[in-house]
C-alpha cells in the first residue's frame, strides 16, 4: 500500500513581487486531491497557512509562517504521509525542507527545478525579494538571519538545479564556489529532459537517506504556463517535464514535494493551473501504480516529537470542496 499523500498549502505571497500567489493552495488543492483520488492515491486535505492580517513586516510573517510550515511537514512524515506543499511563492521552501530535515535522519537531497537560481542572500540580491533567496538560506549562507529557523539543513554536494536560465552573477558564483551542480536549458537542449533528471537524481540520492522535488512553475514554457509570479521566456514543455517527473514516483526515498509560483489571477483560463495539477499527479499518482503489488517504505524518520496537530481524516477532494473554493478554472 502506497504512502497518503498529505497537501499542505503555503497560502502566502510575500516573498514575491505577485500576491496572487497567495490564492493557489486554495485553487489547486481540490483539483489536486480529485485527480490524485481518481488515480488511486490516498490523499489527506492539510492545513492552509496563511498569514496573520496584523503582521506588516513581510520578513517576520514569512519567519513565522515557514516556522508553521516546518513543523506541518515534519508531522506529516512522522506519521508516515508524503507531504505536498502547494505554494505560495517560493520563499516557502524555507519551511518545507526544514520541516523534511527535522523529520528524516540523515542527509537530505533536493532537485529544484527552476528557471531561476534563488540563491541570492539579502546583501546580494538586486531586489529584496525574499523568494530570490530560500536555496542559499538552505544551503547556510545567511548572511542576514531570513527565517528564525536553523540554517544550512542542505549540503551543496546534494543538490541539483534544473531548466535555470535567469540569475544574476552573484547567484552564480555562489553556487559555483560551493560547489552547486547546476543544469541550464542548454544541457536540457542538448541532453534532454529525462536524462537531466537522472542525472541530478543521482547527485540528490548519493550519500543521502531521502530526498526531495521543489518545482517553480516558471520552469515550464510561459507559452504554456503563463500563470505564475516571475514568468521567464524559453523553458521546459510540459509534456516533458511531466514526462520525467513520473519515473520519480515509484521511490520510497522521495520525503516530499512542492510546487510553488502558481498565480490563479494570472490564468483566466485555467492553462496554467491544469499544468500545475498535473506536474503533481506525475510525482505522486505513479508511486501508487509502480507499488500496487509491493509496500513503500518511507525514508528514516526521527521519534516523534512537537508538531503541528493532525489533519482532519476526511477524504481530501471533499474536504477540499468543503474548506476552499474551486479557485479561477474554465
Amino acid at each position: 500500500m502506497s504512502r497518503q499523500v498529505e497537501l499542505i498549502g503555503a497560502g502566502w505571497g510575500l516573498g514575491g513581487p505577485e500576491p496572487g500567489c497567495a490564492d493557489a493552495p486554495q485553487a489547486l488543492m481540490p483539483l489536486v486531491a480529485t485527480e490524485l483520488e481518481r488515480a488511486g492515491v490516498p490523499v489527506l486535505a492539510g492545513p492552509i497557512l496563511r498569514p496573520s492580517g496584523t503582521e506588516r513586516r513581510r520578513q517576520l510573517a514569512v519567519s513565522k509562517l515557514c516556522g508553521l510550515l516546518a513543523s506541518a511537514v515534519a508531522e506529516s512524515l512522522r506519521r508516515g504521509r508524503l507531504p505536498c506543499v502547494l505554494g505560495g511563492d517560493h520563499s516557502c521552501a524555507g519551511g518545507t525542507w526544514t520541516g523534511v530535515a527535522r523529520a528524516t535522519k540523515g542527509p537530505l537531497g533536493i532537485v529544484w527545478v527552476d528557471a531561476h537560481m534563488d540563491a541570492h542572500t539579502p546583501k546580494t540580491s538586486h531586489t529584496g525579494r525574499l523568494h530570490g533567496m530560500p536555496l542559499a538560506w538552505l544551503l547556510g549562507q545567511d548572511d542576514d538571519p531570513l527565517y528564525g529557523l536553523a540554517t544550512g539543513v542542505l549540503e551543496p554536494e546534494h543538490v541539483a538545479l534544473i531548466g535555470v536560465r535567469s540569475y544574476e552573477p552573484e547567484e552564480r558564483e555562489r553556487l559555483e564556489r560551493l560547489g552547486v551542480r547546476v543544469f541550464y536549458m542548454n544541457d536540457i537542449e542538448r541532453d534532454g529532459v529525462e536524462a537531466t533528471l537522472d542525472e541530478a537524481l543521482a547527485i540528490a540520492t548519493r550519500g543521502t537517506v531521502a530526498f526531495g522535488v521543489s518545482i517553480d512553475l516558471d520552469v515550464v514554457t510561459p507559452d504554456e504556463a503563463p500563470g505564475v509570479g516571475t514568468p521567464v521566456p524559453g523553458g521546459i514543455s510540459s509534456a516533458d517535464l511531466t514526462r520525467a517527473l513520473e519515473r520519480i514516483g515509484p521511490r520510497p526515498d522521495l520525503a516530499a514535494l512542492e510546487l510553488v509560483e502558481y498565480s490563479p489571477r494570472l490564468d483566466p483560463s485555467g492553462g496554467s493551473g491544469r499544468v500545475a495539477v498535473e506536474i503533481v499527479r506525475a510525482l505522486a499518482s505513479r508511486r501508487a501504480r509502480a507499488g500496487a503489488n509491493r509496500p513503500l517504505a518511507a525514508p528514516p524518520i526521527r521519534d516523534a516529537g512537537a508538531g503541528a496537530p493532525p489533519a482532519s481524516p476526511e477524504p481530501a477532494s471533499r474536504a477540499c470542496r468543503r474548506r476552499h473554493r474551486r479557485g479561477r478554472w474554465r
